[in-house]
């Protein structure tokens, strides 16, 4: 399939998506998202990602008091949401 063969399916399949109901396009983005997150699953952490970890972790354990407890921001999501 050519470049342009690929644009047309995708401005095509845009086309249909913007037909949807907002419920399904919500629908829709859930199982894409869904989808996403399986692959990103399996596949592996690469050193970049590695290195950014152990920035992160070793910039909570220098400054621990910038971090939010997982129950104050897990409250602050549910606060702003429900």
């Amino acid at each position: 399939m050519t470049m342009l063969e690929e644009l047309d399916m995708n401005t095509a399949m845009l086309d249909q998506i913007k037909k949807l109901s907002y419920p399904e396009k919500l629908q829709l983005v859930e199982d894409v998202w869904d989808d996403i997150a399986q692959e990103a699953a399996a596949q592996p952490i690469t050193e970049e990602l590695k290195a950014e970890l152990r920035r992160r972790l070793a910039e909570h354990r220098e400054h621990p008091e910038t971090s939010i407890p997982w129950e104050e921001a897990m409250a602050a999501l549910e606060s702003r949401f429900s």
